[in-house]
């Protein structure tokens, strides 16, 4: 009976024994088998998180470079549109108007009067260009004759007039003496150009004193020069 209950007691005890070390065995398993989880778990963690920093910074790298040329293409669009700008107006002088100069004539030294001078002064208060030469009108100025050019006088540059410079034009009227055609005229109408087109307004000229007489077959006008030249404003 004795040796029975021993038996039985090692039988127990070895029993006891391996449910321990299975209990054992199945609590490291199991311990391995999460902390495996959790670092796969973590990785994954790790990895998304690199893989979200990755593309932030992408994306904040493509918008600021997206940003960086939109501002450079900018700027260039903007010098570009401002220097043409500058080139179409602020680079030339304004043309000036009727508005802009009081135009004066005197008989030239000369007997009989063949020309008379005109003189133009800049009376406004900024810098304009005077172009070409002076539309004349030596009668109602719907009807009269234009009194044509004179080539050789014109002027090598722009005639460019600071306030209260003066340019001026020498006029033939008539190739002298007594003809039928003549005419006196006390006022006459000067037109200016603004680049080779005709302006709008007129400028009211009174003649010199006693009139002039002017033949206007025989009229012909020189360019708006700064100063009369020998040679050029002699025809």
């Amino acid at each position: 009976m004795r040796s029975t209950r021993t038996h039985r007691k090692n039988t127990v005890l070895a029993v006891a024994a391996v449910a321990v070390l299975s209990l054992g065995l199945t609590a490291c398993g199991g311990d391995d088998a999460g902390t495996g989880t959790r670092d796969e778990g973590a990785a994954t963690t790790s990895n998304s998180s690199a893989t979200a920093t990755a593309s932030a910074t992408a994306s904040a790298t493509t918008t600021t470079a997206s940003t960086t040329g939109g501002t450079a293409t900018g700027t260039g669009t903007g010098t570009g549109t401002g220097a043409k700008k500058a080139a179409a107006t602020g680079g030339k002088t304004a043309s000036c108007t009727f508005k802009d100069v009081r135009v004066t004539a005197a008989k030239a030294d000369e007997t009989p009067t063949e020309h008379i001078v005109l003189t133009a002064v800049n009376k406004s208060g900024r810098a304009c260009r005077l172009d070409g030469y002076p539309l004349i009108a030596f009668g109602e100025i719907h009807t009269a004759k234009d009194i044509p050019p004179v080539a050789k006088s014109k002027p090598a540059a722009p005639v460019v007039l600071q306030p209260g410079d003066p340019a001026y034009a020498n006029v033939r009227i008539s190739l002298g003496g007594v003809h039928e055609d003549n005419k006196v005229v006390n006022s006459f109408d000067v037109n200016l150009f603004t680049g080779d087109e005709p302006t709008e307004g007129s400028i009211v000229v009174k003649a010199p004193a006693g009139g002039i007489a002017v033949d206007e077959d025989a009229a012909k006008t020189g360019y708006w020069t700064q100063e009369l030249r020998n040679g050029a404003d002699e025809f």
